[in-house]
């Protein structure tokens, strides 16, 4: 192999090297790279889906959890077990352990780090609180750092909040 063919191949290599490095330049100043340190995409729920979240807060409590059943919430909060633990003495994970959750004040466990929205709240979670929040969460406390996209389901969401009852210390009664 002659000399002009190892420089043909070494500069292909270096143009090949520039334009990789060239189009990410490029791309990032055409697109405007801001670095804020988001780990997650905001998905824009169509209007109307919006007020979901605060339309519900006069709900007649009582009759949705006639809805539910503490074993259907089993199931259903087999969702949440990914990012909470529900066991007695769990605890945390991505989220905070839910034991001994329902009429706890929000952002009561010291040994979890909450969003500012949620540390800064101040109401504990009631039936209606819990209800509204597993609606979506991010509608019902903005600025929470919960991904979920919430429960639609009227049955899972009373279920749900059974379950959680269920799983305390001291289960209060139903209103």
């Amino acid at each position: 192999m002659n000399s002009f063919e190892i420089n043909k191949i070494i500069t292909a290599v270096l143009v090949t090297i520039l334009v990789v490095f060239g189009i990410g330049k490029i791309s990032d100043v055409i697109f405007d790279k801001d670095d804020k340190n988001i780990v997650a995409y905001e998905v824009e729920a169509p209007e109307g889906l919006a007020t979901l979240a605060t339309s519900e807060t006069s709900i007649d409590i009582s009759a949705l959890l006639a809805l539910g059943d503490a074993a259907h919430g089993e199931k259903v909060f087999k969702k949440c077990k990914a990012c909470h633990s529900i066991k007695q003495g769990g605890g945390n994970k991505i989220g905070p352990k839910l034991w001994n959750v329902m009429f706890r004040p929000v952002g009561a466990i010291t040994e979890y780090k909450y969003s500012k929205a949620l540390s800064s709240y101040g109401k504990e979670w009631n039936w209606e609180e819990m209800n509204g929040f597993l609606i979506k969460p991010s509608s019902w406390i903005k600025g929470n750092k919960m991904g979920f996209a919430g429960l639609k389901s009227e049955k899972d969401r009373a279920s749900v909040i059974l379950y959680l009852n269920q799983k305390s210390e001291n289960p209060k009664p139903l209103p």
